[in-house]
């Protein structure tokens, strides 16, 4: 069998949990894709050797999809048990072996041994050594590795360390090789097999993204190894290794704009670390290469405990003039009032957030949530009031946007499973996509708008999109919110979501009230946030109700009490 001819589909399904030997289907999903998409970017023996992945029986492959699935690459064959294979294992063990996919011999260093083996089957090998340095034979396991670490250093064969006791190990020989098919198909190293290879994915459906060599991550072998690279970096700053000497490895910056979102990351970790570990100079030159958007507060926080004011404020002053997120300009704010003591200068006026509407309800406790006990009181056939908290707004924005949202643009999308880009949250997501999003947005003015969601809404029924909640979805709720709330209030929301993505599209009011018999010239909608006994209003939920505020939308704030026994009597 060849890849030519096995998953000749080029939208792949997902295997049916049923099938006991899903996870190979998956697997071989992930490999046919990755060669039929991304051959160019790999060397003719890796394209040869994925080639023979499928030549192998179907027992070998799926015995070799369960070892690449497994942490690390190096496995004892007496502990591979996977009676779904429906043949021996020892007989696709063999056949990988003699397809060379396995080391029969792979060489193992001290703790390679340790964890592959029980203290009752180290004692033995090692207790002349411990004896001849004048430790008890019975050392807790711990405590044995710590002290052989000291006399072993090399990387032995399980021979060589065990002699013919112990039991036999194999090494996977193709996992960078695995490593790089997953980064291909997921876009990450972040996920692992089992995110795919373990869930059934047939119960979502995905929106069909047109795949096109134009549209791919990866356009060079070169960039699928810096990314491999800076993934290296990430894995040395997890394992405790100094920034500094980290910092020497990490790539230099890329013309490729998802790339360097990744870099940026790198550099804000690397950035952080070195601050921890005293490297003031290195955290402050990490974090002014890093285009992050928690990089620069970071920078400026690190420039103050160095006490190099006029260098901060020049930053700071300079940022202000950007349009910020919530949380950016209110850590910028709080900076700025700080340097301006120090620089002696005039700290920039705060603006003044509108006060906040609220009132305060008393009703009986009826054991339902506060949300619903609230939403029934008020709702009126004049006036319904809807529980819908973050999924009303996101889901007309996603409708609207839909085709920007699912633009086929480099790094956006790796396969044919995605529910969303894979950079929505990245700070160049909507940069990239800018053209788009106005052409969205003109639909609003050209009144265009209405029949472009409703018939989204009708055509792409229950397919998965990061931002339309389907089942909080009704054609009764469509219209009132399509009828009642003005095209120029939810071009004001949609912006508001798409400045800043990760923090906006949550803290929305939890009742949207209509009033479809007012006037245009009066509020015809207006949000409600709810508040039960004891609870209180969450800062990004303050920071929704004050711009509501601002831009003279609706909306206030419900605190709930609960009837006592003799005043409900």
């Amino acid at each position: 069998m060849s890849i030519k001819n096995h998953h000749l589909n080029d939208r792949p399904a997902a295997a049916n949990l049923d099938n006991p030997l899903y996870y190979l289907e998956n697997m071989e999903t992930v490999v046919g894709w990755v060669a039929r998409h991304h051959s160019d970017l790999l060397l003719a023996p890796e394209n040869t050797r994925l080639s023979k992945f499928f030549d192998l029986g179907r027992p070998a492959r799926a015995l070799l999809t369960r070892m690449v699935m497994r942490s690390g690459d190096l496995f004892r064959v007496d502990k591979l048990n996977y009676p779904e294979l429906g043949s021996p294992e020892s007989d696709a063990l063999n056949e990988l072996i003699a397809a060379d996919w396995l080391d029969t011999a792979p060489r193992l260093m001290l703790d390679d041994l340790f964890r592959l083996f029980t203290l009752a089957e180290l004692r033995p090998a090692f207790a002349p050594v411990l004896a001849q340095a004048g430790f008890a034979k019975n050392l807790a396991k711990v405590q044995m590795r710590e002290v052989l670490q000291g006399v072993f250093s090399d990387a032995l064969t399980v021979v060589g360390w065990l002699g013919d006791s112990g039991a036999p190990v194999v090494r996977v020989q193709t996992m960078a090789l695995f490593d790089r098919v997953r980064l291909m198909f997921f876009g990450n190293l972040r996920q692992s097999w089992s995110d795919f290879v373990l869930v059934e994915l047939g119960h979502h459906r995905y929106e069909q993204v047109q795949f096109t060599s134009e549209a791919r991550a990866f356009s060079e072998r070169s960039q699928v190894d810096t990314y491999l690279a800076m993934h290296h970096c990430r894995e040395c700053l997890d394992a405790g290794m100094p920034a500094a000497e980290v910092w020497p490895q990490v790539p230099q910056p890329s013309d490729n704009p998802w790339l360097t979102s990744r870099r940026d990351r790198l550099l804000l970790e690397l950035g952080r670390q070195a601050e921890r570990q005293g490297e003031r100079k290195l955290a402050l030159e990490a974090l002014a290469a890093s285009g992050h958007r928690e990089a620069r507060l970071k920078q400026l926080r690190l420039l103050e405990r160095m006490k190099r004011f006029d260098e901060a404020w020049a930053i700071a002053a300079n940022w202000q003039q950007a349009e910020l997120s919530d949380a950016e300009a209110q850590g910028l704010a709080r900076i700025l009032k700080r340097l301006a003591a120090k620089v002696k200068q005039a700290a920039p006026l705060a603006p003044q957030p509108p006060p906040l509407h609220e009132f305060t309800l008393r009703l009986p406790q009826t054991g339902r949530s506060v949300e619903r006990v609230v939403r029934d009181h008020l709702s009126s056939p004049e006036a319904p009031v809807f529980y819908m908290e973050n999924t009303l707004i996101n889901s007309l924005f996603g409708l609207l946007c839909w085709n920007t949202i699912f633009k086929p643009i480099p790094g956006a999308f790796f396969h044919p499973f995605h529910s969303g880009p894979a950079d929505l949250l990245r700070e160049d997501f909507v940069s990239r996509r800018q053209a788009a999003f106005d052409q969205c947005f003109a639909m609003l003015h050209d009144g265009d708008y209405r029949q472009q969601i409703l018939d989204t809404y009708a055509a792409k029924q229950g397919i998965t999109n990061p931002f339309v909640t389907w089942p909080a979805l009704n054609d009764e709720l469509l219209t009132l919110a399509l009828d009642c709330i003005p095209a120029l209030d939810l071009h004001i929301l949609f912006e508001r979501i798409l400045l800043n993505i990760r923090e906006h599209r949550s803290g929305f009011p939890d009742l949207v009230r209509f009033y479809p018999g007012n006037p245009h010239t009066r509020p015809r909608y207006e949000m409600i946030e709810v508040k039960g006994p004891g609870d209180r209003l969450q800062d990004h939920q303050i920071r929704w109700l004050q711009f509501f505020g601002s831009k003279g939308i609706a909306a206030s704030v419900c605190y709930l009490r609960w009837e006592t026994g003799e005043a409900a009597l």
